[in-house]
């Protein structure tokens, strides 16, 4: 069922807990709204949450715990900082990597390079959306990429390999993405490899952003093998920009071979001409032996052992840009890859739908208007018990304030309808889940959606089983793109009227 933790006016907005940011980032303060800068920068960053602080309790509640159940990190429990999947109030999935203890032990060291990476937005990236500096703990959140990691349809596939073409989309991809990076100021990338490379709902390929920051202030940049470390690094430790285009030709080798061979041993066969020795054997030779060579080319230019002679990466860009035709160009990532898309509209409801529940499925604001009103209160029954004491001043006027609340919805003077529900509510000696809804709607009417979804869960926590907390829920999902959740929900709804008419609290 839907998520009905309390929500406190901190964690509808988790930010910054003592409401102070780091001192480059406080001009982006906007109407009331504390936001990373940047946040229209190349690619599409729309759709994507602005960056904030969230409580080490947000991130506990999103992971079941830090469940081992919910570890995607490549390396299972053995990974030295665990990446956990984890789904936030609001029912969006993130990714959130737990660093061990005294990785960063300054938080203001970990939080500015923290807001440093999240100011980043670009559709060709895993976009950074908050982090956690609770006590000892640190932790960064990134949006969920739900369709695993490069390395895992390159080197441990079951159904199909990647196709060529797919391939070179994945370059290009993230050479834009590397080239986003550089042109924001953040030219380093620590450790890039296949598994740095995941893929969306949509099958397109995206860069983490957990590698635009060490796994510790003083760790290491590369944990692979030292094969593949460039030389400069082991001489003296420090990343640059041309060490991320060593690594970015270590990636192309990868999509060339599907396999992850040194660079030393690739090199070999590119200056013996064994071209064809050194591709993929399971494409079949189905690619084209003149965009490999381009590949080949640019794989081997990435990997000059003096790190003047690499490729910078508008190179990059320019020299994989050519290779993306307009008719593949037209082919979705997810046909490509051989992955089911998820569901562009909900799917119908499994159980029949009331009248609400019918209006709810068109998203018919007006027909949901015109029910809630005619429903008034029934619903409220035995949510509220209150002693003759309790009928003070203070009661009256906050009755008084939901009577001229009910007046303005019903006259459909929605703005005016959530200050006066806001002032029932604000009070809290009086819980009500038929103000929560009524205030839900008004919000979806004045096209506030994330404001109406958290009223439809906290009238949900008021009353766990009414149909009408769900059926609200499904429309401002819906209202967020978020299709398939709210097909849950919509069925979640049918089934507790079915309950209902089977003798459960009366409708």
């Amino acid at each position: 069922m839907g998520c009905c933790q309390s929500l406190c006016p901190d964690e509808q907005n988790p930010l910054r807990k003592d409401g102070a940011q780091p001192p480059q980032l406080a001009q982006t303060h906007r109407g009331g709204a504390t936001t990373a800068a940047g946040l229209d920068n190349g690619g599409d960053g729309g759709g994507i949450p602005s960056f904030s602080e969230f409580s080490f309790a947000d991130l506990k509640a999103a992971t079941n715990n830090f469940s081992s159940d919910n570890i995607v990190s490549e390396s299972g429990e053995k990974a030295p900082n665990l990446v956990y999947k984890g789904r936030l109030q609001n029912r969006r999935w993130i990714a959130v990597k737990k660093f061990t203890k005294m990785a960063w032990p300054h938080p203001k060291q970990f939080a500015e390079e923290a807001w440093g990476v999240g100011k980043l937005r670009h559709n060709r990236l895993a976009n950074l959306i908050g982090y956690c500096c609770d006590g000892d703990e640190r932790l960064l959140v990134a949006e969920f990429m739900p369709n695993d990691t490069l390395a895992k349809h390159l080197f441990h596939w079951e159904n199909q390999t990647i196709e060529w073409a797919m391939r070179l989309r994945v370059g290009y991809y993230i050479a834009e993405a590397l080239d986003y990076c550089s042109t924001e100021g953040l030219p380093l990338y620590h450790d890039l490899n296949a598994y740095r490379v995941l893929f969306d709902e949509d099958g397109d390929p995206r860069l983490s952003c957990f590698g635009l920051m060490k796994n510790s202030r003083d760790g290491k940049s590369y944990s692979t093998n030292l094969a593949y470390t460039p030389p400069e690094y082991l001489r003296n430790g420090r990343v640059t920009p041309e060490s991320v285009t060593y690594s970015f030709g270590t990636v192309l080798l990868d999509l060339l071979s599907g396999k992850h061979i040194p660079p030393s041993h690739a090199l070999d066969m590119i200056r013996g001409k064994n071209i064809i020795q050194l591709m993929d054997s399971h494409l079949e030779g189905k690619f084209s032996t003149e965009e490999a060579t381009v590949v080949v080319e640019l794989a081997s230019q990435c990997l000059q052992y003096e790190p003047r002679e690499r490729p910078n990466t508008k190179d990059l860009v320019a020299t994989l840009a050519p290779l993306q035709t307009k008719s593949e160009a037209s082919v979705a990532s997810c046909i490509m890859l051989g992955i089911k898309k998820q569901e562009e509209a909900p799917s119908t409801p499994q159980k029949p739908l009331s009248s609400l529940g019918e209006a709810c499925s068109r998203l018919d604001l007006t027909a949901i208007h015109q029910i809630l009103v005619m429903a008034h209160y029934r619903d409220d029954e035995g949510t509220n018990e209150l002693s003759f004491q309790e009928w003070t001043q203070q009661i009256k006027d906050m009755l008084d304030a939901r009577k001229r609340g009910d007046q303005a919805f019903r006259e459909k003077d929605f703005k005016t309808a959530i200050d006066c529900y806001s002032q029932f509510v604000d009070v809290g000696t009086m819980v009500s889940p038929t103000v929560f809804g009524r205030r839900s709607l008004c919000y979806l009417l004045c096209d506030q959606p994330d404001a109406a979804l958290r009223d439809a869960m906290q009238a949900q926590c008021v009353y766990p089983d009414w149909p009408t907390a769900f059926y609200m829920q499904s429309v401002a999902l819906a209202k967020l793109n978020m299709n398939t959740d709210a097909a849950d929900m919509m069925n979640e709804a049918a089934q507790l009227e079915e309950k209902r008419q089977r003798g459960g609290k009366g409708s």
